[in-house]
């Protein structure tokens, strides 16, 4: 019994443990998931029974209370300096927003809602605020997630120029769209680091143009500058700064204005404008960072300058008191364009903070319009926690302890929320909020196949679209890599025509104003968008063409080769003995030479390939021709020797090889000259075509190039001239005849060969020239030597003593005597002399 008991305690115990442990873990996962803390934000929201809400962040506070040094957990500001131009801005957007719903022209089947928050002046809170928006939780600690409210369109905002930088960093990230309508940041144009962020208001940079216009027309040379800190001032200032270098104007002094205050950097700006000699100062800052500033000028009683304001505060009602006039009255600068909004007054004058107890911002701005307390609440009064700037009491922010009866009149306001005859910055709200409207309109308008987006030309659908595909509202849209902008006169800058590129000019980039020319080497591809490599054009060895004059040359070569083998076997035979054996050899071997150099025009040229073929080719030749020359200067005596029937003309056999060496040694000396003097190199041709580098020959001095080939000619013309008065001889095998035919092909083919090269381009031109070569080879060769090689290898019968020295037997009348044979009946002893070796 007593270890039943024993157990059944255990078991108790056992249980009341597990169902601790149990407790205790639950315990640890609310824990764990509980909510850690919330953004401390204000705003408005409207989005039961929304298609879209479109966000907003507007700077209804001028700053945020300055936080308990003693807490050292981070904590959400709360939020001070109640802004009545900006509490006027928010209720334009929503304004807008409503009148937008009830028209039938635009989003006819959606209802837009919104989220609005106070970004109070601040970066924190608009980053709180950013962050709010897009993961629709207002947790302070980090735990993105998506949003389960309506779908985010865009956003309207945030203000200030610090204050869109920070929120489209994070936007941006998502590609969701931000419409701003204040921001006049220059950067804010880069979308690079900006890439969903548009506005409805210029660009400072225009405004820094237009202001050193305005310093030129007034002969201003000596400025100085005051810039707030933070983006808005110091990019203004920057880009004014570069304005004024280009038109060669000078900056005195350039100070800025703390954000958080600090006496030491106040009075340095201060006193830049009290000592400096310039009476012109451009003041870069917004109403509010301007405000202390202004203060200081009035403690100082600076009154002698001039100021160029930009547009955050040069309409701004916070400076415009009589207080601040003798200091900056007469103050010049470009404001924001105004209008009319119709129904703006009505709805404005529209609001009651009883209508709801938990519309904590119009509350708030009921006490601090009418400097009361609401009953029962909890909004504090509109209290100053920032340090005295000046030294002085600032009664303006003393608290209040009479209460709102809540029958206050709007109509006796005299403050810059209900006055709309300066519309400016608010009618650039309306125009941000129907910026967004009229994008969802084209959205939803769109006809599958006929969208903006790529592939297909598809559509977006709403509700259910990526933000990125709303960035899309232009005159014309941005021009496409391979054109450029060009403009339509009389029409805004938005409209222009994109004009495709001229050849060899690109744009890499979309929108480029200019296309940039292609360097040396490259040309613009098909689409005008990349420069790439030329094409290099030469004669190939691997080109069909260059193949079939590879095989031309070397079959040449082997052509002369083989005759040169026939006389070499035949050597001892009279046909090959009567017709000069030691020069036949040379005039076949200078042949094979000649054909085998049609070789070093195809491929890539080289400098070495350049002086190579040129002078191959003319030496080849002067071998050749010299060499036949012989042979017709012996053939020009025999047939003199025919005529005057004596025997004083007659020549020994070194004489031939003698004229060979001096004609071979004159080529050569004027080779030598032109390759030391003026050698050829290698030329890049990019004038006769644009898309292609031609590679040829740069052949140097034209009269070197003349004075080598002229010998061959002068050598030509005089063998054709020896060989013409010699063609009659009684020649069995018409050598006369043989080589006056030769002769007239060579000249056929190179006075034919000069218009047809001057009149081809590249590589053809190339082979044009080896195709002379080759066609004034083979004609020498066929026509000289053919007729013998028929007589050595298919008439050897013919070839004998008797037919070749002249000796016919009576009964062979046909048979005419050689040149051989005359000279022989005049004179055994002429014949060795003239012909043999």
């Amino acid at each position: 019994m007593a270890s039943r008991k024993r157990c059944v305690v255990l078991g108790l115990l056992a249980f009341l443990w597990a169902q601790w442990a149990s407790e205790g873990t639950e315990e640890q996962e609310e824990e764990t998931c509980r909510l850690l803390g919330k953004f401390d934000l204000n705003g408005y929201v409207d989005a039961q029974n929304h298609s879209l809400v479109i966000g907003g962040l507007f700077p209804i506070h001028s700053r945020i209370i300055p936080p308990n040094e003693s807490i050292l957990e981070p904590v959400s500001a709360k939020c001070e300096g109640f802004n009545f131009r900006g509490f006027r801005w928010m209720k334009t957007m929503i304004h807008t927003i409503k009148e937008i719903n009830q028209r039938k022209d635009i989003l006819p089947n959606i209802t837009l809602g919104y989220q609005i928050f106070d970004t109070c002046s601040t970066i924190s809170k608009a980053m709180e605020s950013a962050m709010v928006l897009l993961t629709g939780q207002e947790e302070n600690k980090p735990n993105i997630r998506n949003s389960t409210g309506a779908y985010l369109a865009g956003i309207v905002g945030s203000g200030g120029s610090s204050l869109s930088i920070a929120a489209s960093r994070i936007l941006g990230l998502y590609f969701l769209p931000q419409v701003g309508y204040a921001s006049t940041c220059s950067i804010l144009s880069d979308k690079f680091q900006f890439p969903s962020y548009v506005r409805t208001v210029a660009s400072d940079k225009f405004q820094s143009v237009a202001m050193v216009k305005l310093i030129q027309h007034f002969g201003w040379v000596w400025v100085g500058t005051i810039a707030a800190d933070d983006d808005y001032g110091k990019y203004g200032v920057k880009t004014f700064k570069e304005q004024m270098e280009s038109a060669n104007l000078c900056v005195a002094f350039s100070e800025t204005i703390p954000k958080v205050y600090s006496n030491e950097k106040m009075q340095r700006a201060v006193e830049a404008v009290k000592s400096s000699t310039a009476r012109v100062v451009v003041l870069y800052a917004s109403d509010f960072d301007l405000e202390p500033f202004a203060l200081e000028m009035v403690h100082h009683n600076i009154t002698d300058r001039t100021w160029i304001a930009s547009e955050a505060w040069i309409t701004s009602a916070l400076l415009a008191k009589p207080e601040y006039f003798p200091y900056f009255g007469g103050s010049i600068g470009f404001a924001v364009p105004r209008t009319d909004i119709p129904g703006l007054k009505e709805f404005l004058s529209d609001v009651h903070p009883s209508r709801d107890p938990r519309d904590v911002l119009t509350i708030e701005f009921w006490q601090t319009a009418f400097n009361c307390t609401w009953p029962n609440s909890s909004v504090p009064y509109n209290v100053d926690h920032r340090v005295n700037m000046t030294g002085r009491e600032d009664r303006a922010h003393a608290m209040s302890h009479t209460l709102c009866t809540g029958e206050e009149k709007l109509e006796d306001l005299r403050n810059t929320y209900l006055d709309v005859s300066q519309l400016r910055i608010t009618n650039n709200v309306k125009q941000a909020v129907y910026v967004l409207a009229y994008a969802l309109d084209h959205l939803s308008r769109c006809e599958e196949g006929q969208g903006p987006f790529v592939p297909g030309n598809t559509c977006a659908y709403l509700p259910d679209f990526d933000p990125w595909q709303l960035p899309h509202s232009v005159c014309t849209d941005v021009c496409a890599p391979g054109t450029r902008k060009g403009i339509r006169q009389g029409e805004p800058i938005c409209c222009f025509d994109c004009i495709p590129c001229a050849d060899g000019h690109v744009s890499e980039e979309a929108g480029q104003r200019e296309c940039e020319q292609c360097g040396e080497d490259y040309w613009s591809n098909a689409q005008r968008s990349k420069c790439v490599l030329k094409d290099v054009e030469f004669l190939a060895y691997d080109d069909a063409l260059g193949l079939t004059l590879v095989v031309l040359s070397v079959f040449g070569a082997l052509v002369a080769l083989a005759v040169m083998v026939v006389y070499g076997v035949h050597r001892r035979t009279p046909l090959v003995q009567a017709n000069g054996r030691g020069l036949s050899f040379l005039t076949q071997a200078s042949l094979a030479t000649t054909a085998l150099s049609s070789m070093l025009f195809i491929g890539k040229p080289y400098d070495w390939s350049c002086m190579a073929r040129q002078v191959t080719l003319a030496l080849g030749f002067s071998l050749c021709l010299s060499c036949i020359l012989g042979k017709t200067v012996s053939l020009f005596l025999a047939y003199r020797i025919s005529k005057s029937k004596t025997r004083l003309i007659s020549m020994h056999p070194i004489c031939p090889k003698i004229m060979v060496l001096l004609s071979v040694l004159v080529e050569t000396g004027i080779c030598i000259a032109y390759l030391v003097l003026e050698p050829p190199k290698v030329y890049k041709n990019m004038e006769s075509q644009n898309v292609k580098i031609i590679l040829e020959c740069n052949e140097g001095s034209v009269e070197f190039l003349c004075s080598m080939f002229g010998i061959d000619i002068f050598l030509a013309l005089l063998c054709f001239l020896t060989t013409f008065v010699a063609r009659q001889l009684p020649d069995n095998y018409y050598e006369g005849k043989c080589i006056t035919f030769g002769m007239l092909v060579f000249f056929i083919v190179w006075i034919s060969f000069v218009p047809a090269y001057l009149s081809t381009k590249g590589k053809f031109k190339v082979a044009v020239e080896i195709f002379a070569i080759l066609a004034s080879s083979y004609g020498l060769l066929g026509c000289i030597f053919a007729p013998k090689c028929f007589i050595i290898l298919l008439r050897p019968e013919r070839n004998t003593d008797e037919i070749v020295g002249g000796r016919v037997p009576t009964v062979d009348k046909s048979i005419q005597l050689t040149s051989a044979s005359v000279s022989s009946e005049l004179n055994n002893t002429t014949v060795s002399t003239i012909l043999d070796d």
